[in-house]
């Protein structure tokens, strides 16, 4: 089995488009209606938004390969990119997302691991969060990475609130 990741490039564009699609969907169609997934997907992983995402200097994205295939990735904010406003001493993970049939491999801890790193290279305090409050095989996967909750914050889909977890890992 070999594992490698790489920053993504403008260049791959399309494929994570296709892989957040995919995985999004995987995750939350059960338990969301179809038009409100529809508007979410149009609206978070249309072309224009990815692609301003991969061109923000206070982002950046990260393929997980497995065995030379895509499995997901990875992406993180800094300073002002974050989602919410934790201060320039923290680095959010936005999103770690692996395709279905790469599920239970260790690639998620191997994505966290490298957010990990990037967060200790540029000497941030403390690397944050948010995962949906239903989403319970994350929260347990963020707990034996020893995150804790530290707070919560409403997410949108459509005009519907969900309501995440704010869980935080002090690095210092």
């Amino acid at each position: 089995m070999t594992i490698n990741i790489k920053k993504c490039t403008f260049e791959d564009l399309g494929l994570l488009q296709e892989i957040s699609v995919e995985t999004f969907n995987d995750t939350f169609q059960n338990q969301n209606s179809p038009a409100i997934m529809k508007a979410y997907l149009d609206r978070a992983f249309n072309l224009k938004q990815l692609g301003k995402e991969l061109l923000n200097n206070c982002s950046e994205f990260y393929f997980i390969f497995l065995n030379k295939e895509v499995a997901g990735y990875l992406k993180l904010n800094f300073n002002d990119a974050q989602s919410e406003k934790m201060g320039n001493d923290s680095l959010e993970i936005e999103r770690i997302y692996i395709r279905g049939k790469f599920h239970k491999r260790g690639l998620g801890k191997y994505l966290m691991n490298k957010a990990l790193d990037i967060a200790k290279d540029q000497n941030k305090e403390k690397i944050w969060l948010g995962v949906w409050e239903k989403n319970e095989n994350a929260i347990k996967f963020y707990e034996k990475m020893n995150f804790v909750q530290t707070g919560t914050h409403s997410f949108y889909m459509g005009n519907e609130e969900q309501i995440d977890f704010i869980m935080t890992k002090t690095l210092i």
